[in-house]
């Protein structure tokens, strides 16, 4: 049966990207709409008034969810907040705002999760669908909302998804054709009660597959392939470092699909130009669903060898009289932060910090013994690093990233790399990880100027 929302009420918590959105697409299908947001301004909801959205602002007000047909909330809005246990209480259904766009979607998604990678994943994977000719649309929590993609929509369309734990908690009916899991470690745990209350959020994604449906999951990560162990999909599996029979694994200079005694040549090592070697898992998990979507290899090769990854994920910012700085503002957790360190061999220089979410920091102190010639510690989460790695490697605070910048420079001259790799979340210095990798840069190129 058709969804419907014509003349229902329904009400969207969260007025960042995935909420206008949902506010717009429902008013435009005869939804009576509120848009709630606790924040006391929010310019970008204006233009939905003339739509007929009722904007409330500086809070929630229990009538707007108590009263509501169906209350949609954005990814950023907890589940537990109190407004929105109120509608649950009164009996009013609560779902993501991927879950509200999927019910109305023609064409067939490939939905990305995992801890880290997932935004590197969803583009190239969107890039190779592309090259090989296939009507493709990107987003979900990168790009484009999903409710922004259904107008746009078409059977033939292919919508590749990022999606977090914060949307996939949400879901009822969400049904990926294709479902990828990257990778599981402890993250958001200043948002998930439990590691376990976010792994199962993450599992979710393979909740509604059959058998017609495809698990590309990778095989190098147990905490993985249990979570996907009950699902009903076929699967795909992918494997940078185990030795598997079937799948996606590296042979000499080729990522290879590999059957039994038989293996197709999908995409050459020489067309990678990402920086750390993790990131060819990435590329591996793209070429797996390009390969299940019929992509051809020339199609895969010619998208990921003009991939040069994406902004504040491991990008080369500058080298200044040798020593190379390093943008990874995306590795916000503990796990992302390790492989980032991992990729460089000797004479790093690790910026970390900000607002801490969960995770072991000492999970890092051998890396960084092995690595680094200092760390710098910038934000609320100063002390916590200092006490994490004390004894494996000098730890120097520091009041902002411009001094963090200009300390690490001193630090790892004259051969060395500056990374920020936060570990942390950037919501106690600035407004999100791109803000904080800009600002990064900005500093970067300010140093540049006057060296």
């Amino acid at each position: 049966m058709t969804f419907s929302v014509d003349r229902k009420r329904v009400t969207v918590a969260g007025a960042a990207r995935s909420g206008l959105a949902a506010a717009e697409l429902l008013a435009r299908r005869g939804a009576r709409v509120t848009l709630s947001d606790l924040r006391p301004a929010v310019p970008e909801a204006e233009p939905l008034r003339r739509l007929g959205v009722e904007v409330e602002l500086g809070g929630h007000t229990r009538e707007s969810f108590e009263a509501a047909d169906l209350v949609v909330l954005s990814p950023g809005v907890p589940p537990e907040q109190p407004m929105v246990q109120a509608a649950r209480a009164k009996g009013v259904p609560v779902i993501a705002e991927i879950e509200l766009a999927s019910r109305w979607l023609q064409g067939r998604v490939i939905a990305i999760t995992g801890t880290k990678g997932k935004s590197t994943t969803t583009a190239l994977t969107g890039r190779i669908l592309a090259t090989a000719g296939f009507k493709v649309t990107v987003g979900g929590n990168i790009g484009a909302p999903l409710s922004a993609q259904v107008s746009e929509s078409t059977p033939d369309t292919l919508h590749v998804v990022e999606a977090s734990s914060f949307q996939l908690e949400q879901i009822d009916t969400f049904h990926p054709w294709i479902a990828v899991m990257l990778n599981f470690s402890p993250d958001h745990l200043d948002r998930h009660p439990t590691v376990e209350a976010y792994a199962a959020a993450k599992a979710r994604i393979f909740e509604n597959q059959d058998a017609g449906d495809w698990a590309v999951i990778n095989a190098d990560d147990p905490a993985v392939l249990e979570l996907a162990r009950r699902g009903r999909a076929a699967t795909r599996l992918f494997a940078r470092r185990s030795a598997i029979a079937d799948g996606t694994v590296i042979d000499g200079d080729w990522i290879v699909e590999r059957a039994g005694a038989t293996q197709r040549r999908l995409v050459p090592l020489v067309a990678v130009h990402l920086l750390g070697p993790h990131l060819v898992g990435d590329v591996m998990a793209a070429a797996t669903v390009g390969a299940i979507a019929g992509a051809t290899p020339a199609s895969m090769t010619a998208a990921v060898d003009g991939f040069a990854g994406l902004e504040h994920a491991m990008e080369l910012v500058a080298d200044i009289g040798g020593v190379r700085f390093v943008n990874d503002s995306k590795a916000t957790n503990v796990e992302s932060a390790l492989r980032s360190i991992e990729s460089f061999e000797r004479n790093l220089v690790p910026i970390l910090g900000g607002k801490f979410k969960g995770g072991d920091l000492r999970l890092l102190r051998e890396p960084l013994r092995a690595r680094a010639k200092a760390v710098v510690a910038i934000g609320e989460a100063r002390p916590l690093v200092r006490e994490a790695l004390a004894g494996a490697v000098d730890v120097e605070e520091v009041d902002g990233l411009a001094a963090a910048v200009a300390r690490a420079y001193a630090i790892a001259k004259p051969s060395g790399v500056v990374l920020l790799a936060p570990a942390c979340a950037s919501f106690d210095m600035f407004r999100d990880y791109a803000e904080r990798g800009r600002r990064f840069k900005e500093e970067v190129r300010r140093l540049a100027a006057e060296s």
